[in-house]
């Protein structure tokens, strides 16, 4: 999940610079950095009740532990997102224009990060686990 998070901004980034001409710089690189620790904490958030619902409610299967810790732990991710959002947007546009790439990066990160830890990664750990 955290490869796709940095992959999805890579290749958005790949795209504008072929169309647009838009040239990666050190502010990328920390974006890609920063995008990768918020897209770990918000997974860790999740990963973390799908080991309490694992130890509170063993009786149902394992899928369905991970569906209610998904669910209880969406509206969190969700308004952390979009609180971490709202600032990213003011910078995007009262920034200038030396942050305005920099705070596009991490919008489009903040979103993908938000749905890899709520959607990809719960999914991929269903998929693999052996329970």
């Amino acid at each position: 999940a955290l490869f796709h998070d940095v992959l999805i901004v890579c290749g958005v980034f790949s795209w504008l610079g072929y169309f647009y001409n838009v040239e990666i710089d050190s502010l990328f690189a920390v974006s890609l950095l920063t995008i990768a620790g918020y897209s770990v904490n918000n997974t860790v958030v999740v990963f973390d009740r799908i080991r309490e619902k694992s130890i509170l409610e063993s009786q149902l299967s394992f899928k369905y532990q991970i569906d209610k810790a998904v669910s209880s732990t969406l509206t969190r991710t969700l308004y952390t997102s979009f609180t971490t959002l709202l600032p990213l947007i003011c910078i995007l546009i009262w920034g200038g224009s030396t942050l305005y790439w920099f705070s596009f990066s991490l919008i489009i990160g903040v979103i993908t990060g938000s749905w890899s830890s709520i959607a990809l990664a719960p999914s991929l750990l269903s998929i693999t686990s052996n329970k």
